[in-house]
């Protein structure tokens, strides 16, 4: 193994700062894994911390951006017992939420991976044990990288606090990561999934994908009467919720009784309106969600091997084109943008 490694970083914000620069391989500390990282995967949470647009505590600089990641372990802290060399990890990005209620932290971003934590966008990392789990043994390094905040996001808002049911419908909004693997969990947890986006192109992909319906928003911006004509009049179950703005009151429209709207995105707004009374004579619930915990990140995990999932993945980028793909994950993906390294092999 080199003593050096390539990382890109910022040495202050905005993409166009972002560099290539040569750094020395980090050594594991304390319960420590050094992770070769095979791929990562961008976020528009990503593109929100290269710009110096989310965090309240700016990190230090240079800092190397990028919250998901898939690699392998290839060195240990004498006192690691959860992982060997060898294992394929994610990292898990709420690194002190491992269960039950979150930490205080979490209310100014807590110690999240990719900001203010350091990122992964760099060939080699280290984490502590208890930040890391295994991979999908069923994905491929590219498809698993896609994992950390965009799945279990959808996995968050409709298993784990969402208690998704078998007959319901949920409607996600646009053709990105959270909204596409919130339709590849609904169905494989026997629900029925409306897609709405301002593409008509890839509202056919997503009915490729097995949408049960789908609604084109740029041609009827009031698409909640679209939702409630697909479910007879009934309504939907769950809304992931990934415009924000006032885009939260057509889900509300929308919603069934006893309905939840998880508050996911906010890329129309952070401040969302919308009239309190059709959510007190719904009943409805509206759940913030920000990603999830590592025993939630596990029990996906597990799903996606026995459900046979595969991530939904635009385009692979080469890791010395991260900017471009930077530029890709602006125009809207149809899923995910992902950056593939290179190994020591050269492969």
């Amino acid at each position: 193994m080199s003593e050096t490694m390539r990382r890109w970083q910022l040495p202050s914000f905005g993409l166009k700062n972002l560099e290539l620069a040569e750094a020395p391989v980090p050594a594991p500390g304390g319960k420590e894994l050094l992770i070769r990282v095979a791929a990562v995967s961008l976020n528009y949470r990503d593109k929100l911390v290269v710009e110096g647009e989310l965090l309240p505590d700016r990190p230090i600089m240079p800092f190397v951006p990028v919250s998901d990641m898939a690699g392998e372990v290839v060195a240990t802290d004498a006192d690691v017992s959860r992982f060997k060399v060898g294992d394929r990890v994610l990292g898990n990005f709420w690194t002190q939420w491992i269960d039950g209620e979150p930490p205080r932290e979490m209310a100014r971003h807590g110690l999240s991976l990719g900001g203010p934590l350091p990122g992964m966008l760099a060939e080699y990392v280290t984490l502590h044990e208890g930040v890391a789990v295994k991979a999908p043994a069923s994905l491929t390094d590219e498809e698993a990288a896609t994992l950390p905040v965009a799945a279990l996001t959808a996995w968050s808002a409709l298993i784990e606090t969402g208690h998704l049911k078998a007959g319901q419908t949920v409607l996600v909004q646009g053709t990105g990561g959270v909204a596409l693997f919130g339709l590849q969990f609904a169905q494989a947890f026997g629900a029925r999934v409306i897609v709405t986006s301002r593409n008509a192109e890839k509202l056919e992909h997503a009915k490729a994908l097995g949408a049960f319906g789908v609604i084109d928003t740029r041609a009827d911006p009031d698409w909640s009467a679209g939702a409630l004509d697909l479910t007879d009049g009934r309504g939907v179950d769950h809304v992931l919720e990934l415009v924000g703005g006032d885009n939260i009151s057509q889900s509300a429209a929308a919603l069934a009784s006893g309905g939840r709207i998880a508050q996911i995105g906010f890329m129309k707004g952070s401040e969302i309106v919308l009239s309190a009374v059709p959510m007190m004579l719904k009943r409805a619930i509206i759940q913030g969600i920000s990603v999830g915990h590592r025993r939630a990140f596990e029990d996906m995990n597990r799903a996606i091997d026995e459900h046979g999932l595969k991530p939904v993945i635009e385009k692979v980028y080469a890791f010395e084109d991260v900017c471009a793909a930077f530029d890709h994950l602006e125009r809207g993906p149809f899923g995910k943008v992902v950056v593939r390294f290179k190994n020591e092999a050269g492969s």
